[in-house]
């Protein structure tokens, strides 16, 4: 696969189209060399963003009924063609880096032309990160220079540099392109930064041009434990679950009124890095994908799995964390999704290829031809191998059969 950055002058493309026809630079050496070389070409492009003042883009379904979202969890980005790789084969040691982390979220991105991407924590690894602001700049540009719009929570180990959470998704907010925010403006006070909502107009021109038929939640689920007397990793906090519930019910209201009145609310996705308690409920017999490690929650049920059943419209969470789990499975109602590990300095397997996780919403037809609420929501992963191959693809929910999980062939409309 050839590999097209969308970023720098056509000058400085031309030149290095041309180096690698005349020299003749084998593929993975092509794949390094466009991989460094894409963070100068997105520093400057994200310069001239601020200089003019870029405004947040919308989501919206396009033409096609369709709304693509990329997942990518765990990146765990160092320092660039310095930072090793973990857990490959012996053989691949010596050519491997964060490099072929950066070439893997490229590839994704041309390959599934997302409309949004989503970043679901440790997306740098703060503890080999001589520089986060560095680090960031260099993880999340793949993302900028494809100019789609991307959306980004934190993890445990992307504080553990220069900055602190704060400062990180402060940051964050800062770069071209992104939607994420700090946290919501509506409420003074909340636990942690990084919990803010999305809202995904209907198409253009259609009844729901201006109505939110898919909302997407975004949390910070912390680091680790803050209370002397609890050991362990972070959790959803009461502050968080209030604004979510605050949320839901404001979206509620406005979907289910005038214009365009629906009876249920619309489907909302959420994201956050740890993995709920309820992740552990299922075996091999009732998910899709693999469980290959144990199920890394806070050691205390903070009752935000309760919480979004209650709510009525999250049909989906999306998680990271734990990188050799990419199950998905189904639990009163709401599916329970892993990725899998994404980038190569966080630790995996040897012979179990790096994935990522891809979800796409589908509109239904009206009755007049046009299109309507969203009908059905699918996913399926891809590998890193040579054809990016797709693996467990399934209906996480449908319309016509909502809470019921079924699989269906991947790419399937």
């Amino acid at each position: 696969m050839q590999i097209k950055p969308n970023c720098g002058s056509q000058d400085e493309i031309g030149a290095l189209r041309m180096t690698m026809k005349e020299v003749k630079i084998p593929f993975l050496t092509v794949v390094v060399v466009v991989a460094a070389l894409l963070p100068i070409w997105v520093l400057a492009a994200a310069k001239q963003h601020h200089q003019e003042g870029g405004e947040k883009k919308k989501l919206r379904f396009g033409s096609d009924g369709q709304f693509k979202i990329l997942q990518v969890a765990d990146m765990h980005y160092g320092n660039g063609k310095t930072t090793t790789c973990l857990d490959v084969f012996p053989s691949q040691f010596p050519t491997c880096s964060d490099l072929n982390t950066t070439a893997f979220v490229h590839r994704m991105i041309q390959a599934e032309k997302p409309n949004l991407i989503v970043f679901t924590g440790d997306n740098i690894y703060g503890f080999d990160a001589a520089d986060a602001a560095t680090s960031l700049n260099e993880a999340f540009a793949p993302a900028i220079s494809s100019n789609i719009p991307w959306a980004a929570v934190m993890g445990n180990h992307d504080q553990e540099s220069d900055l602190s959470r704060e400062g990180v998704m402060k940051h964050i907010v800062g770069l071209q392109d992104t939607l994420a925010q700090v946290n919501p403006s509506d409420q003074d006070v909340i636990d942690g930064f990084g919990n803010y909502n999305l809202e995904v107009s209907g198409v253009e021109g259609s009844g729901f041009e201006n109505k939110s038929v898919l909302n997407l939640y975004f949390l910070d689920s912390g680091d680790y434990s803050t209370v002397p007397s609890i050991s362990g990793y972070g959790w959803i906090k009461p502050s968080q679950q209030y604004w979510f519930e605050r949320t839901s019910a404001k979206l509620r209201k406005a979907y289910t009124s005038k214009p365009q009145a629906q009876k249920a609310p619309a489907p909302g996705l959420t994201f956050f890095h740890i993995p709920l308690p309820e992740f552990a409920s299922f075996d091999s017999s009732n998910f899709t994908g693999v469980r290959q490690e144990g199920i890394s929650s806070a050691s205390v049920n903070s009752g935000f799995f309760t919480t979004m059943v209650a709510a009525g419209d999250v049909k989906a969470a999306f998680i990271g964390h734990d990188h050799l789990n990419d199950f998905c499975g189904e639990l009163s109602g709401i599916n329970l999704c892993y990725a899998g590990g994404f980038g190569y300095h966080a630790y995996g397997k040897a012979g179990w290829n790096r994935r990522s996780r891809v979800v796409v919403a589908s509109l239904e037809k009206s009755e007049k031809g046009g299109w309507g609420a969203v009908k059905s929501i699918k996913t399926w992963k891809r590998l890193d191998d040579q054809h990016l191959t797709a693996i467990d693809g399934q209906v996480l929910w449908s319309k016509s059969s909502a809470g019921m999980r079924r699989k269906k062939p991947v790419g399937g409309t």
